[in-house]
């Protein structure tokens, strides 16, 4: 059993301090002095020895002492954190799509100076960037792309016409400048000659996906004619197809008079006076039969029927000693015919009628009865039961006495 000695005047014996904290207090300021010189000379290093990658980018390394390019597409740096050595270099490119619009000038086959504004979209392929790299460098936008594309177009626009340029060819000129675009990226090879030697295509370093006219500027009086030369040919159209349609309708009209003519000849065919006589004494029944105040116009043919139903014109009978109608007859009978309306009778007020002449029968007429037909054109408050003697009168006539001869 340890056994500690004190001292007599109570104060407690001095303590041996441990190796670490001797090393500490002896190697400190040493300690410190490399720690800030190590930190420092990270912040100084830093940006040339971590190499951030970003999304849809890729780094091609060059080594100050190691040969310079690496073109190998195993040793390229991929997205996220990488880390090189502070002396070498990282190129970053972009496999992304791209795309850029470009106007140029060209001019037509027929000597017109126009402005052809272009977009073009593209991409670079992964395994070449090393070689694109080294044969053209990071601006090889503005050294290849846009005079290359430039170049075609202004080929391309001299094969055609303004007026083919400006309204007709252009998605004919598009497929063109991109088909040419592809043999002519085929035809150029990037080659090297050394420890790594190579011959690769363009167009296995460039993907190209579309070439589009986004727009044509031509001078204003260029485009002034052809906006005229358009007009003018479709007002000519205008009249072609004018004269096509009164073509047609010349067709329509005869078809539908020959349409007419059949229906007249069939429905003729079924029409007889019985008939007629028929529909007029319906008529007048049901005219008899309403309640509403009414004048009747009884017709003066020789059946008595209304002239609605077109019997005007058939000749009343007379008798052999009967006078011959005057010139005051005949033009009551047009104004009656000329009267009868296109509106139902009972709704016609009585004041806006004609009032045809009386006709006074002659004194030469064998009988009373003879006459009466052809004094019924006055107008006189009727009954039904007048109407009913009237019409059976009409159904069964009176026997006529025939004229006695002079």
């Amino acid at each position: 059993m340890k056994v500690d000695v004190w001292p007599v005047d109570g104060t407690p014996p001095p303590t041996t301090p441990s190796r670490w904290r001797r090393f500490l207090e002896r190697h400190l300021p040493s300690v410190v002095i490399y720690l800030m010189v190590a930190t420092l000379v990270a912040i100084v290093l830093y940006p040339h020895m971590v190499i951030t990658v970003p999304s849809g980018h890729v780094g091609v390394l060059w080594k100050r002492f190691g040969g310079g390019t690496v073109l190998d597409p195993r040793l390229l740096k991929n997205e996220g954190f990488n880390l090189i050595l502070p002396w070498n270099e990282v190129f970053l490119y972009d496999l992304r799509l791209q795309s850029f619009t470009e106007s140029y000038n060209a001019i037509s086959s027929d000597g017109v100076s126009l402005t052809a504004t272009v977009n073009v979209r593209f991409r670079l392929q992964r395994d070449a960037v090393p070689v694109l790299h080294q044969a053209i460098g990071p601006n090889y936008k503005q050294v290849l792309v846009q005079p290359g594309i430039g170049s075609l177009t202004r080929e391309v626009m001299a094969q055609y016409t303004a007026e083919q340029v400006y309204s007709t060819a252009r998605q004919e000129i598009q497929d063109k400048i991109h088909s040419l675009a592809e043999d002519r990226l085929s035809e150029k090879m990037m080659e090297h000659e050394g420890e790594e030697s190579y011959r690769v295509s363009m167009r296995d370093t460039t993907i190209l996906y579309d070439i589009l006219v986004a727009g044509i500027e031509l001078p204003a009086a260029i485009v002034a004619a052809i906006n005229r030369k358009t007009e003018q040919y479709y007002i000519a159209e205008e009249y072609k197809f004018r004269v096509e349609r009164e073509k047609r309708e010349s067709e329509r009209k005869k078809i539908e008079g020959e349409g007419i003519r059949d229906f007249q000849q069939i429905v003729s065919q079924g029409i007889s006076e019985s008939y007629l006589r028929w529909r007029g004494i319906e008529a007048t029944l049901q005219l008899s039969q309403s309640t509403n105040s009414k004048v009747v116009i009884i017709g003066s043919g020789k059946d008595g029927l209304p002239i609605i139903l077109g019997n005007v014109d058939t000749p009343a009978p007379t008798s052999a000693g009967s006078t011959p109608p005057t010139g005051n007859d005949t033009m009551n009978k047009e104004r009656t015919t000329a009267a009868s309306p296109t509106v139902p009778l009972e709704k016609t007020p009585a004041a806006e009628l004609p009032t045809p002449a009386e006709k006074i029968p002659p004194a030469s007429s064998s009988t009373p009865s003879a006459a009466t037909p052809e004094g019924s054109r006055s107008f006189w408050p009727l009954s039904l039961s007048d109407i009913e003697s009237y019409l059976f009168r009409i159904v069964r006539p009176e026997p006529k006495t025939e004229a006695r001869s002079r």
